[in-house]
């Protein structure tokens, strides 16, 4: 199902009989001492599991480096600018359309590849009058964590949902031993942290320039992300499997 591995006249034939295709879209950066930093990797493999379930589908090659915010300067992470971003996307996208593919679905797993993938969308709507979905991994999953029986505490970045699918997926890449309670993170102006790029003030949250090392340290933002775990994580791919297998099916017969 990877197109890299097929010859071209194969993928040209099962593009022509209608095969969708999909691009996986993740970041290179740090999930704390735990995790591996490529979770593009995590982002192909429920890309394949999609696949698999729904038939009739090629999975592009992911792209591997994600749109630049709090992770800038991480060592050994690559993080691109927005317009570079948006233009690669874009790009991307036209190629496949222009090869054949039809049905496209993005696969994405980062957060800070939002803004370019909503430019890539609406451009292609805009100028080739195609509608390309996406599935956002972690901001779909992360409002499924305890209904599916996961941990509040370990919610969070260095934590759940990533942490648990990885140790699905690649538990080889994980060290779970490493998965401990963090300390809370220092106040900023002189406020709680609430999140990524937010404080709190009587309330309500502010958004924030705020750098990683100040809101998450060692790449840590959970509270306790010992609570992962792979079962959590099959559940969790399950559901987006699930989901995404019936989208493919409605988009090859449109209302």
């Amino acid at each position: 199902m990877r197109i890299a591995e097929l010859p071209a006249p194969e993928v040209a034939a099962r593009l022509a009989e209608g095969h969708a295709v999909l691009l996986p879209m993740g970041s290179t950066e740090t999930h704390g001492p735990a995790l591996p930093m490529g979770d593009y990797l995590l982002a192909e493999g429920i890309a394949m599991r999609i696949a698999r379930s729904a038939g009739e589908a090629l999975v592009a090659p992911p792209i591997p480096f994600g749109g630049a915010d709090f992770f800038r300067g991480v060592p050994g992470g690559v993080a691109l600018s927005t317009p570079t971003l948006t233009a690669l996307v874009t790009e991307i996208l036209v190629a496949l359309h222009d090869g054949g593919a039809r049905r496209i679905l993005i696969v994405n797993g980062h957060g800070g590849n939002i803004p370019a993938i909503e430019d890539a969308q609406r451009t292609l709507r805009r100028s080739h009058g195609i509608i390309i979905p996406v599935l956002h991994l972690w901001k779909t999953a992360g409002a499924w964590q305890v209904e599916l029986g996961g941990s509040a505490d370990a919610l969070g970045h260095g934590g759940d949902p990533v942490a648990s699918v990885a140790l699905h997926l690649h538990p080889e890449l994980c060290q779970p031993a490493l998965l401990r309670m963090r300390a809370a993170p220092s106040p900023f102006l002189g406020l709680p942290v609430s999140g990524f790029g937010t404080v709190q003030a009587e309330g309500v949250d502010f958004g924030m320039p705020i750098e990683l090392p100040e809101i998450a340290p060692g790449g840590v933002q959970a509270k306790d992300p010992s609570g992962a775990n792979p079962e959590l994580g099959a559940r969790i791919v399950a559901r987006h499997v699930a989901a995404a297998t019936a989208l493919l099916a409605a988009m090859k017969n449109p209302a």
